[in-house]
């Protein structure tokens, strides 16, 4: 016969196990982070519990209808909006605008017939209502609470009913059955577990606000995210207003969608054309200035990257960036002074991109290359253009993912010309530019000069 039970041990911190009690964690190198932790061992008979299954084309898909957020941008991401039965994990890091995103959606919700209730672990019903009144969230229908236990939830839930649960944060709920410290990898999994279970079977939407760690993932054990139906993380600077919902998990849509927001002192707004906000549209064309498109999940936006060069006094000359990959301008500079003849060896560069965007992948490499030369010899890129292109170590301008996109994009932009790859592509001219191929660096250089009619000395 078996032990009825068995003890076993699990760090409260990362969620390793072990049969054996140990000062430190293994996996996470935590101390006294590892408690011990009761298992009930159930008999293989409890299995056979008789079900019943049913043909595909039989089942109802009534109850799973979508119903909008009332925010484009989150319905996006979401697959068209909120499916009841379904629940979603929100990950960010503090002040980025979780719970005020949140809030809005559950005041929409309200508003729009929905039965709604907010439960918060972290603030008070008096802090709620005050951000509630300063957006403009107080909408009748939504109901409030405060709470860190799970079994108040499911009480309110059983009271209240209702078609969306909002929970604020998953960390800070605990549950008395579950042995451990509260907040824990065992209170993290268990509440998480039971919440997707009372969800599936009220047909319930539910959104959980989720804390993220210092490398940006969400915080707990990964099993939350594999139980949950959908995981976004909205992202931002704390300097600027700008923010991002990226979706890493979606059961009903794709996860490759990115939702774009601005946060004003009413509360979050969503940003249905992007493109305008990284493009500076007011004064007169300078020197150093290009327009690329780099891809934010599968939307294109257009990205405008300023370059300045200046003489340096120093024995080693700045790179300082802001919005492009420092290592990346480094290559840059290297190939076109090896591969151009550009050298920029005694000179200071600087290059950002405007309005805060992060411009990282190759496909803007070529905008970023032209920029600089074009602040090296003064020549002014043409407005109307966009490029695009990976710049190899030889020098040469590699095909990028997504071209016809980024040139749909770029026309709707209001751009007439463009210069690419000579390789990639299949469709350029549907998007109406009038489109130059290049295969190398110094060809695309060659284009700038008789755009500009003269010769780089």
């Amino acid at each position: 016969m078996g032990k009825a039970s068995q003890v076993s041990y699990e760090c409260q911190a990362c969620g390793w196990v072990g049969l054996k009690w140990v000062g430190r964690c293994s996996q996470c190198g935590g101390w006294d982070t590892v408690e011990p932790v009761s298992r009930r061992l159930s008999p293989l008979a409890l299995a056979a519990v008789p079900a019943s299954a049913e043909d595909i084309g039989q089942v109802s898909a009534a109850a799973g209808a979508v119903w909008p957020t009332g925010m484009s941008e989150l319905d996006r991401v979401l697959g068209g909006g909120l499916v009841p039965g379904s629940v979603a994990l929100i990950g960010g890091e503090p002040g980025v605008g979780k719970s005020t995103l949140l809030l809005q959606v559950a005041a929409r919700a309200a508003s729009g017939g929905h039965k709604v209730l907010y439960v918060t672990g972290e603030e008070t019903p008096r802090q709620v209502k005050l951000r509630a009144e300063r957006i403009g969230a107080l909408a009748p229908g939504l109901k409030l609470a405060a709470s860190n236990e799970l079994e108040q939830v499911i009480g309110l839930a059983n009271s209240e009913a209702p078609a969306l649960l909002v929970l604020d944060s998953i960390q800070t709920l605990s549950s008395q059955v579950v042995e451990g410290t509260p907040g824990g990898v065992a209170h993290v999994r268990a509440v998480t577990a039971e919440l997707v279970r009372q969800a599936k079977a009220r047909d319930m939407a539910c959104l959980l606000v989720g804390h993220v760690t210092k490398d940006g993932s969400v915080a707990g054990p990964r099993t939350i995210e594999h139980l949950v139906d959908v995981v976004c993380l909205f992202e931002g600077e704390a300097s600027g207003s700008l923010r991002w919902l990226r979706a890493t998990k979606n059961r009903f849509g794709s996860s490759e969608e990115v939702g774009c927001f601005e946060m004003t002192a009413q509360g979050v707004r969503s940003v249905a054309d992007p493109s305008g906000l990284f493009v500076d549209a007011g004064g007169s064309p300078v020197t150093g200035t290009g327009l690329g498109v780099i891809m934010q999940g599968r939307r294109p936006v257009v990205v405008e990257v300023q370059a300045l060069v200046a003489p340096s006094a120093m024995a080693n000359p700045r790179r300082t960036t802001s919005g492009v990959d420092q290592a990346r301008l480094t290559m840059i500079l290297a190939v076109l002074g090896r591969r151009c003849g550009l050298s920029l060896a005694g000179q200071d560069v600087f290059a950002s991109t405007v309005g805060g965007a992060r411009a990282t992948e190759p496909a803007f490499d070529l905008a970023l290359a032209l920029a600089c030369a074009s602040a090296r010899f003064d020549l002014m890129l043409p407005p109307d253009t966009v490029f695009l292109g990976e710049v190899s170590l030889g020098g040469q301008v590699r095909p990028v993912s997504g071209l016809d996109r980024r040139l749909e994009e770029a026309a709707r932009m209001g751009l007439t010309k463009a210069i690419v790859p000579s390789r990639g592509g299949g469709k350029l001219g549907a998007s109406g530019l009038e489109v130059h191929r290049v295969t190398e660096l110094s060809s695309a250089l060659r284009v700038i000069q008789a755009a500009n009619q003269v010769a780089v000395a």
